[in-house]
């Protein structure tokens, strides 16, 4: 029996916090509850002790697993995201963790002894003139303390609704410490369940009325039962449900909800048999697999090689073996068509992790795979902490993509976790890629990983053609600047003539990107962010209704606004739309082809998984042969009846201020050039640019893979940039500018004031983004040869930034940093 326990909790602090082991040892790896300053938190155990703390340790409160739910593969796997994101280990077991549903938490409010001496004041002296409130407000606060008087902690929807007080208010009384803010938490069931009335057979009916004859007639024609929420839309009293209950003629059931794992489960491909180069590959992988070794392959296929296949055979393989799989996607959009081809190929044995879901439905996923319900695992970033045993293989498709990386605490990237995961587990994993960044290339070179290339498309398909247009020119020969070039609209209708679908990909959401006044200049800026908000146009749904409405809108932190009829700086009437997304791109190219069955693909129109799955069946089936997007069309679709694909505007991400800007152009070219041509009629890709000499454009045009790494090495070599060196993106951010700049500052003079061997700052500077959500934004950015000296360096800037009084969430650790925004 332990005396202590280490707690890892999620808050912002590099430690764990000790507190005193109750009647029974709550086991490593689970869950208890625990209170921490004003409130209950739920943390994970991560070890048991009898070394006392030098302060008074608390009790626990509640222990809420009998055993571990965090293993010890996956503990471990925590400990070194901690330590080499530099991130708190309870922030990493939070993100490990998608069970927040099984804990019930409340906001409780309790009076202090200022607000006793307030509300004694209040009712001798009545409301004070001295306060900027209203003296209604003051009443409704002095009944709000009265309200509390018995000093019993109030919930905080039991206090609005018995006093009327605004949130508002309650955040100006808490400012005055009139009262204090806790959190209590306890345990909760989340399972989903759905409620079905029974018809109870053999009963001798009694005399019924018509509203009761109604729902037993309808329980009888759907073979005894339904769920309740169906008979509710039956055109008859609540009531009438409760009473046939109460006579003991219909009794309700709770049962488990069911879980669609995705729609798209009768979309079956041709099967054909593994070509020569997707045969080399998977005996590759499963040779692995069979070792049960360590051993990190890199898959470089061209797009339409066939590497979805390979993964699921050597998935198949796999779990012949008894052991289990985890496949990572990049976009939750890829998500159901993935799901669909894994249910089709193991059935029951898939379960799916992402953030589409509800919590309720990531805890019952998670819960499947834990039992061993569920042997393979698909999802995004997150599933690579699915809590499968017996791990024999993970497969990272798109391995490339940024969306890997987390952009918010822990920014881990799920990649490279899955590779350290891999080892710790002794299973096989498998990166594949058509354009591999370029971090995973040099591990290949330097023998880290092994290489499998896998250069032909299937069935000796050929890879589509690429012309460029050089807009440049086409606005010299028309006078005119046209969001489409005239061959692209030529040879757009050419497909659609011949009963072939077309892709066009405008990577800008909205309708126009920037809105500006022609007299005097001024930019529609977000309020919260230094960003230009984007205007979006109002559609009409296929119901009539326009929920959308004009409006200018923020991608950052979300802020609307209507469209103002004035400028607001000089009140100009002349407001300019500048740039074009793609709303605009989608209205446009409904007045150049009429009759085009056109769709749009972006955050706009796709807010959800199911969403996505009604535009994937629509697009399969033909009925859309013409669809304009963003970047989401671009990745993993697999549509056999699209044979061109327009690229409009997407090089004006050269001009970024990122080092990653050409090798992010390449792969998103060379990405949606592959969703051309990969059914039995060859594809053509047609690529708008004003950059038709830069290298990232050539080589993609000339699927030229290892030209342009070969040219982006160089610059990255030169520039001591990754993969030559390890790269650290350090942000100092408060809501105020002052703040901000003087901690910025304080850390600038502590780095040039120390011996930094081998790391390089540069900085501190204002962040190119320089304020988000109302929080204004610096960063240093550190580069090193070994990983060792930045992570040293981190630590030490950490310890300084802590001693000279900059609070830690004031900071942001983003090691290996993929935007630098």
């Amino acid at each position: 029996m332990s005396a202590f326990c280490d707690v890892a909790l999620p808050v912002p602090l590099d430690r764990v916090f000790t507190y005193v082991v109750g009647a029974v040892d709550p086991p490593v790896g689970g869950r208890v509850l625990v209170p921490f300053r004003n409130e209950k938190m739920a943390g994970v155990v991560v070890r048991l002790h009898d070394d006392a703390p030098p302060v008074e340790a608390k009790q626990l409160v509640a222990v809420m697993d009998e055993e571990a739910i965090v293993s010890a593969e996956l503990l471990e796997l925590a400990q070194w995201i901690a330590g080499y994101y530099i991130a708190p280990l309870g922030e990493v077991l939070r993100a490990m963790l998608p069970l927040m549903s099984e804990v019930k938490k409340q906001v409780l409010y309790r009076i202090t002894d200022a607000g006793r001496a307030a509300l004694f004041e209040g009712a001798e002296r009545g409301s004070s003139r001295r306060s900027k409130l209203s003296p209604e407000d003051q009443d409704t606060e002095y009944k709000a303390l009265n309200y509390l008087e018995s000093g019993e902690p109030i919930k905080a929807a039991g206090l609005r609704s018995a006093t009327g007080i605004s949130r508002e208010l309650i955040a100006g009384m808490l400012r005055k410490k009139w009262i204090t803010r806790e959190t209590s938490a306890a345990p909760r069931d989340a399972r989903r369940l759905v409620r079905y009335a029974v018809l109870i057979e053999g009963t001798r009916l009694p005399k019924l009325n018509e509203n009761q004859q109604a729902i037993l007639a309808e329980l009888a024609g759907s073979g005894g039962e339904l769920p309740v929420a169906e008979l509710r839309e039956l055109e008859v009293p609540q009531s009438t449900l409760a009473t046939l209950v109460k006579r003991e003629l219909v009794r309700i059931e709770e049962r488990p909800a069911e879980f669609h794992l995705t729609h798209l489960s009768s979309m079956k491909k041709a099967a054909y048999d593994l070509n020569e180069a997707q045969s080399r590959a998977l005996n590759a992988i499963t040779a692995a697999v069979d070792a049960g070794e360590f051993k990190p392959h890199l898959l470089h296929g061209v797009t339409g090689s066939g590497k979805t296949a390979v993964y699921l055979a050597a998935m198949r393989e796999t779990l012949n073996r008894g052991r289990t799989a985890i496949l990572l996607v990049p976009e939750i959009g890829l998500t159901p068509q993935m799901a669909a081809q894994l249910h089709h190929a193991f059935g029951s044995d898939v379960a799916l992790l992402h953030s589409a879901l509800t919590p309720e439905e990531r805890s019952e996923q998670w819960h499947r795979i834990r039992r061993g319900d569920a042997r393979v695992v698909v999802g995004t970033r997150s599933a690579i902490f699915a809590p499968v045993e017996n791990l024999g293989l993970i497969v990272v498709d798109e391995e490339h993509d940024s969306s890997y990386k987390q952009e918010s605490m822990p920014r881990y990237h799920a990649r490279d976790t899955a590779v350290v995961r891999a080892k710790l587990a002794g299973a096989a994993v498998v990166l594949g890629s058509a354009t591999p960044s370029l971090e995973s290339w040099r591990n290949a070179e330097e023998g880290k990983y092994a290489r499998i290339e896998m250069h032909e498309r299937v069935q000796n398909r050929p890879l589509p053609k690429v012309e460029l247009v050089d807009m440049r020119q086409e606005f010299q020969e028309t006078g005119q600047e046209h969001l489409f070039s005239r061959a692209l609209i030529e040879k757009t209708q050419a497909t659609l003539d011949r009963g072939e679908q077309a892709i066009i990909l405008l990577n800008r959401r909205g309708y126009s990107y920037i809105v500006m006044c022609r007299s005097c200049g001024e930019k529609l800026d977000c309020e919260n962010c230094s960003i230009a908000l984007t205007y979006h146009k109002q559609v009409t749904g296929e119901d009539g209704i326009a929920p959308v409405g004009q409006r200018l809108e923020c991608h950052y932190c979300g802020y609307k606004t209507g469209v103002p009829p004035r400028c607001p700086k000089c009140d100009s009437e002349h407001l300019y739309f500048l740039g074009a997304g793609s709303q605009q791109g989608e209205e446009r190219l409904q007045e150049i082809f009429p009759g085009a069955r056109i769709g749009r693909m972006d955050r706009d129109t796709v807010r959800g998984r199911h969403d996505m799955e009604k535009l994937l069946m629509r697009l399969h089936s033909g009925e859309i042969n013409l669809l304009v997007g963003t970047q989401m069309i671009a990745k993993g679709h697999d549509i056999h009846g699209v044979t061109l694909v327009g690229v409009v505007g997407c090089d004006h991400a050269l001009g970024l201020p990122d080092f990653r800007a050409a090798e992010r152009v390449f792969q998103l070219l060379t990405q949606v050039s592959g969703r051309a041509g990969r059914g039995e009629l060859p594809g053509t890709v047609l690529v708008q640019t004003y950059h038709t000499d830069h290298y990232a454009v050539q080589c993609a045009a000339k699927h030229d893979f290892h030209g342009f790494v070969e040219r982006e090495m160089k610059y990255r070599r030169w520039m001591h940039y990754p993969p030559y060196a390890a790269l650290a993106n350090l942000i100092i951010q408060s809501p105020h500018l002052e703040e901000a700049a003087g901690w910025s500052a304080t850390l600038g003079r502590w780095f040039q004031k120390t011996q930094l061997d081998g790391v390089r700052v540069l900085g501190p500077a204002t962040a190119p983004l320089a304020r988000i959500k109302r929080i204004y934004r610096f960063h240093l950015v550190l580069k090193a040869e070994k990983r060792s000296a930045l992570a040293r360096v981190l630590r030490g800037a950490l310890a300084h930034a802590d001693a000279a009084g900059i609070p830690r969430r004031n900071l942001i650790v983003d090691v290996d940093a993929v935007n630098l925004m």
